[in-house]
């Protein structure tokens, strides 16, 4: 498998004008969607109080139970502050403007058990067409999540400002990429996401071939369960997470959840594969076969 093309971060860090104008023209017909409308009037009290005074400090749900999803004004996304704002349920997440902290009420979450792969992707993985890496490529792999999609508009919130904001947290071991790869050494579909304790927060995903995204997903969290990892959150519900096992809790529920696995654990550094897809195939969940008794041999 020959090795990627790098990505510079000076390129990552760099939109142009006309990238910049179509991102906000974009964003600004993408907020007043009904799901979304009743998040402006909170944003613009939020807006107002931050023109005379930036607030750095995170926003504490307990104080504010039946706050929406918008809870506050990111002013600061230091790896200091992204992890703190991580383990108290908060991410960060702007289109233009001012980035918001936000934190969904109902969260789309995995809990391992009930991690479910189709027959049509066990097939998938038992070919033998794919490799997986985990940390081997964060910058291609969230270049292409930031990219263009074939046959849509392209509005994205992963900004210059959010890739440098994530760029550090990997430099720091706490965001983790996994990287699909084809029989011609071509990066096909990944993702990353955010580790903090024994929880993953997946950020966002990209596929250029039919089902590699989900075979990836697959490989990932197969290691989160073998790792002792207690959930994946994947924040908002899609038809894809949902079919493979991801499900709705409310945000207290997440929160009380949370606060049991985002202190220590986890694992530490740099990441590696340490079973093919073929293997991850084998994987049955719920039948009580967990990725450690898969991995020797159970």
């Amino acid at each position: 498998m020959s090795l990627p093309s790098p990505v510079s971060r000076e390129t990552l860090f760099h939109e142009t004008i006309v990238e910049k104008f179509q991102r906000v023209v974009l964003g600004t017909a993408w907020s007043p969607k009904p799901q979304r409308i009743d998040r402006l009037l909170p944003l613009a009290r939020l807006s107002l109080a931050r023109l005379f005074k930036s607030n750095k400090t995170l926003p504490v749900l307990a104080e504010t139970p039946d706050v929406g999803d918008l809870v506050g004004i990111a002013d600061d996304l230091s790896v200091a502050t992204l992890a703190e704002a991580y383990a108290k349920g908060l991410f960060p997440h702007c289109h233009f403007g001012p980035t918001k902290w936000l934190s969904p009420t109902q969260r789309c979450v995995l809990f391992f058990d009930d991690y479910h792969m189709s027959k049509r992707l066990k097939r998938l993985m038992r070919q033998g067409t794919y490799t997986v890496t985990f940390d081997r490529d964060f910058e291609g792999v969230i270049a292409a999540c930031a990219g263009k999609r074939d046959g849509r508009w392209h509005l994205t919130w992963i900004t210059p400002r959010i890739i440098c904001a994530y760029a550090d947290l990997f430099d720091a071991g706490l965001v983790h990429s996994f990287e699909v790869w084809n029989r011609d050494g071509k990066l096909v579909s990944g993702g990353y996401g955010v580790a903090i304790g024994r929880v993953f927060f997946t950020e966002s995903q990209f596929s250029l071939e039919a089902n590699t995204s989900k075979l990836g997903f697959s490989v990932l969290n197969w290691h989160l369960a073998k790792w002792g990892h207690g959930l994946n959150d994947g924040k908002w519900a899609t038809p894809t997470i949902t079919d493979m096992g991801f499900r709705m809790i409310p945000r207290t529920e997440f929160l009380r959840v949370l606060g049991e696995d985002a202190g220590e654990g986890g694992k530490p550094g740099r990441w590696t594969v340490e079973a093919t897809p073929e293997e991850v195939a084998s994987w049955q969940p719920k039948t009580g076969k967990t990725a450690s008794a898969v991995a020797q041999g159970g």
